[in-house]
């Protein structure tokens, strides 16, 4: 049963003592962070060590793509590639609740080479990525995907010790992840109090490190009322992921949360954290009791890709067509989280 509680606020966890600090202090970084992850689901990360610049670089760079006609950016359509990589026009996702999004987007992850073995035999979310025509988009876009997935990697071994599990209990899983980070513009929307910008939903990975530069999240609390969660500082916004709640068997909580009220133009940039693609996934046997049996478990990758194929209409066009098999056992969309009514 999740410990999710009537949260009016997203607490903020420094992890200097993480990243810097002795055993003793790290792992008193990672008691709060197992505390916002049982209670809340989110936190705000300050002390994370990324510079400034390296995000007023990506801003710039995702602003000027943006900028660009339709055409041009259909150039590098989400639709046209093997692995779930480029750019995602306005109402290509719609989430459980069966609402078109109201933003467009451009998905990418690691860079992997066209012979990378995992790509040659069909993964769907390995390989290389589609790049615009601009060095200095390619260039700024790495530089904040490497730093931000490094420090992925301290929040792995944060919460690794609070989970009651040594410290580099995830590394071996963390060879080739297919996490990915999304560049998103949500456009001034003069209707904001009635339209979404993203419907509700959890992620569907470990957590998700997150840098916006405007209000409009939301988080769901355990009394089923929407919290706000604006930008705080020189912060990341945490929240677990699907896999952590299954990897704790509910310990932690996938939150749902949603973008509304975007009154002004808003820019996000999220990085889901995941796991190599085929790593199983099952609940510790210290969180599993009479009271609280294991959940089923499921396969990271496998799991990713069968929420992003029910999310994406050029997946789902290939699955009616037969060109894209779900995996067996495949969950529905918002088989985690809660509901607005605080179940």
């Amino acid at each position: 049963m999740s410990s999710l509680q009537d949260f009016s606020a997203v607490p903020v966890v420094d992890i200097s003592g993480l990243r810097l600090g002795t055993p003793r202090e790290a792992s008193a970084v990672a008691d709060r962070l197992g505390r916002a992850a049982r209670e809340v689901g989110f936190m705000y990360v300050a002390g994370h060590g990324v510079e400034p610049a390296l995000f007023e670089r990506l801003l710039t760079v995702t602003k000027e793509f943006f900028a660009l006609s339709h055409e041009e950016k259909m150039r590098n359509y989400i639709g046209l590639s093997r692995n779930h990589r480029g750019y995602v026009p306005e109402g290509e996702e719609v989430f459980a609740g069966g609402t078109p999004d109201r933003k467009e987007a451009f998905d990418l992850s690691a860079e992997l080479p066209a012979d990378d073995p995992d790509f040659r035999a069909g993964n769907p979310l390995l390989g290389p990525n589609q790049w615009p025509d601009s060095p200095d988009f390619r260039t700024a876009v790495t530089a904040w995907y490497d730093t931000v997935a490094a420090l992925g990697r301290t929040l792995f071994r944060g919460f690794a010790i609070a989970l009651g599990e040594p410290a580099d209990a995830f590394e071996p899983h963390l060879t080739k992840p297919p996490s990915q980070l999304r560049l998103i513009h949500y456009p001034y929307d003069a209707d904001a109090a009635d339209r979404p910008g993203i419907g509700a939903h959890t992620d569907y990975e470990c957590f998700t490190l997150l840098r916006p530069t405007a209000p409009g999240l939301e988080v769901l609390n355990g009394a089923g009322r929407w919290i706000d969660a604006p930008p705080v500082g020189d912060t990341f916004v945490v929240n677990i992921g699907d896999m952590l709640e299954l990897w704790s068997n509910g310990e932690f909580t996938a939150t749902t949360h949603r973008v509304r009220k975007v009154a002004e133009e808003r820019w996000s940039f999220p990085l889901f954290c995941s796991l190599d693609y085929a790593t199983p996934v099952r609940p510790l046997p210290r969180f599993v009791t009479a009271a609280r049996p294991a959940r089923p478990g499921l396969v990271a990758g496998e799991h990713l890709f069968a929420q992003t194929a029910q999310t994406f209409g050029y997946l789902r066009r290939r699955i009616a067509a037969g060109e894209v098999r779900l995996p067996d056992g495949s969950l529905a969309l918002s088989s985690f989280g809660h509901s607005e009514t605080g179940s």
